[in-house]
Parts: structure tokens; sequence; C-alpha cells
């Protein structure tokens, strides 16, 4: 007589189809409780028993969590002080920065405008209400200009920060412009502001005219992508004595050109500009 087929001869069954199903849950679960503890830690370290009940969770369940994180090196804990932050995130934006579209695309166009004008070049983009700076290239000049990958600066003081906001409303503007005011960025008037942000519209470039740093002057322009849109802006930047009204109204012209430059590898054409909003 023949046998009945055994669960190891048939394959799969069902239940172990569920089985799998069940641990795939399971598993995105987790990774989801752990991109959230991650979330948790961002505004500095954090001790176990305030982690729990942020998360949620048990204490033996946060802590296995931690434990795991710590291991791959997304976290550290502090003794006395709690769990922060680990060096692998480090890494991970070091490598995110440099594997970003427009850092890439743009390099070599502002390396070169670095070395025809011997100033200093900076790569930005929109940070919120922030201009960050994505990108450096110092200049031959012994200029000391204190920016740095990663600052944030304000809007409406600096050239990039103008650059960026060239398709913006003048609403938005004002509401800009107060609130860096309100937050220490250099007192400035806002009709004389106001008047210079239209005429910068009308160039398609902006300046700063030692308005974000004394004795720091620069010119800056937009980059957009094949929609139109701003997506980032280059300055050039070097000290006053450099940067005199001729010169600057001069560099205008390469500046734009070479944001220009750079847009197009985005994707850009000169037809392809959003409304102002």
């Amino acid at each position: 007589m023949r046998k009945a087929a055994s669960n190891e001869d048939s394959g799969p069954t069902e239940d172990s189809g569920a089985g799998e199903e069940k641990a795939k849950v399971q598993g995105s679960q987790t990774l989801l409780r752990g991109l959230d503890l991650l979330d948790q830690v961002v505004d500095g370290p954090i001790k176990l028993a305030e982690l729990s009940a942020r998360m949620g969770l048990t204490r033996s369940t946060t802590h296995r969590l931690a434990n795991a994180l710590i291991d791959r090196g997304f976290l550290t804990f502090l003794p006395r002080e709690g769990y922060q932050l680990g060096p692998k995130l480090l890494h991970l934006g070091f490598l995110a920065q440099s594997q970003t579209d427009v850092v890439q695309i743009a390099r070599p166009h502002i390396d070169e405008l670095a070395q025809r004008s011997e100033d200093t070049v900076h790569l930005g983009r929109l940070d919120n209400d922030l201009a960050l700076y994505l990108d450096k290239i110092p200049g031959r000049r012994r200029v000391d200009i204190s920016s740095r990958v990663g600052d944030r600066q304000p809007l409406t003081s600096t050239g990039l920060g103008k650059a960026l906001l060239l398709d913006g409303a003048e609403a938005t503007w004002r509401r800009l412009f107060d609130a860096d005011q309100a937050s220490g960025a250099p007192k400035a008037d806002y009709a004389v502001w106001l008047a210079r942000m239209q005429d910068y519209v009308a160039e398609g470039r902006s300046f700063d005219l030692e308005e974000n740093e004394d004795q720091i002057r620069c010119v800056a322009a937009p980059i957009r992508d094949a929609s139109g849109r701003i997506v980032a802006a280059i300055s050039l930047s070097s000290a006053a004595q450099y940067m005199d009204d001729t010169r600057m109204t001069a560099l205008g012209s390469d500046v734009r050109a070479t944001a220009q430059r750079i847009s197009a590898d985005l994707g850009w054409t000169p037809q392809t500009r959003p409304p102002r909003r």
C-alpha cells in the first residue's frame, strides 16, 4: 500500500505561508519602530524611561531596539545621559550629500567659476526658512569667508538666500524679512530691501551688499530644474575691496550664466519658468 506524502514531500503548506507573512509583518513593524526611535533622539541624549514613554513601548522592548541600533552604529549610549545618534548616521549623511544630484552636477561648474574669478563660490538650497550651504569652493585671495558646508543662513540678508527667493510673492518676502529681523539678522529697511529685490528679479540675480557679514559682498543666481522651479542657488563672495559696483555688475552676468549651465544639466530650458507664488 502506498504511503501518504509527508509534509516534507508536499512542499510549503498553508500554515508555513501564513507564518512567513506574519514574520514579514513583524519585521516591518520592528523596522518602523527602529526608525521612530531614531526620530526621538534627534534633539540630544534621552534616557531609557523617557524614550520608552515617548515610544509607547515597555522598557524592555525599547532597550532591545536601542541595543540593536547601537550594534549597527545608528545609536550610542552615554552613561548618566542616555541614547544619542551614532556615527553611522554621520557617515550616511556625508554619503547622502555627496550623492545629491545638484551637488554632483554643480561641482565642475562652480569649481570653474571659482578658478576663473579667484573668489569663493557657494552652492546652497532652501531648508525650511533658511539657506543651507551644500558646497563651497574656497577662493585664491586672502579673504576669510566664515561659511561652512552645512551652515544655515538667513534668506533675506544673504545673496544666495535672495536668489532662492526670486520667484517668491511679496507677501512671502515680507514674512521672511520680518522673521529674519526678529531672529537677529542685521537691521535693514524693508522698503529699501524690497526695491532691491524687485531689481534682482528683473536681472535674474541678487547681491549681498555687506548685509550678512561686514566687508563681504557677493553675487548670486538661482538654479532651476526641468520644471523651471528654483531648487538651489550659487553665490560668489569676496572682500568688498575686490567687489566694487562695477565688478559686481560684470560678475552678475558670469554667475547667472554659470547657474544657467547647471540648470541646463538638470533639464531646464529658458521656456520653463513657473509663475511667481
